[in-house]
């Protein structure tokens, strides 16, 4: 048998093994209690809802009017260091990771707001719903999130700020 027959049937063998695993795995799933789905709703819509499935995801447009007529307050999710070096002008601070912390600095400010808009950047950042589901539970009734709002925010040419610079 020469070097490229037992190539050839290494690959055969490493193939099999991974058909193999694939089988084990999807029969596994299917056997488990709380299955995962194979295909599903992926969309920001879907990922981003509250307890009873109502999406929270706001769009670009409706929260630039609502910034625009002063009816809503942005809450940024993002690390305290990312918020200082940029951020919506007049947007809170509130970093999911010490929002146990801050939350009593920023609650004066969100009690104020008819609707509350989180946003994080990227977007699979799940900062700013983490932060607008903790928000919904403490008592706040409109609270949305903007999908990768700092990035589509600033791309839009839309008010920002930062610690040494201002952009109207």
């Amino acid at each position: 048998m020469g070097a490229k027959n037992k190539t050839i049937k290494a690959a055969r063998q490493a193939l099999g093994l991974i058909v193999l695993g694939c089988i084990l795995a999807a029969c596994t799933n299917l056997l488990r209690q709380n299955s995962l789905p194979f295909a599903g709703d992926w969309s920001a819509d879907s990922r981003l809802s509250d307890d009873s499935g109502q999406s929270m995801v706001i769009g670009l447009a409706e929260a630039s009017r609502m910034y625009a007529e002063d009816t809503a307050v942005f809450v940024d999710a993002r690390p305290k260091d990312q918020y200082d070096q940029g951020y919506i002008r007049g947007a809170v601070s509130l970093p999911w990771q010490q929002v146990h912390e801050r939350f009593m600095e920023a609650a004066d400010r969100l009690e104020t707001a008819e609707t509350i808009i989180c946003y994080c950047d990227g977007e699979n950042c799940e900062l700013s719903h983490d932060l607008a589901l903790f928000l919904a539970d403490m008592g706040f009734e409109d609270t949305r999130v903007l999908v990768n709002g700092w990035t589509v925010w600033k791309e839009a040419g839309l008010p920002t700020q930062s610690r040494n610079t201002d952009n109207e």
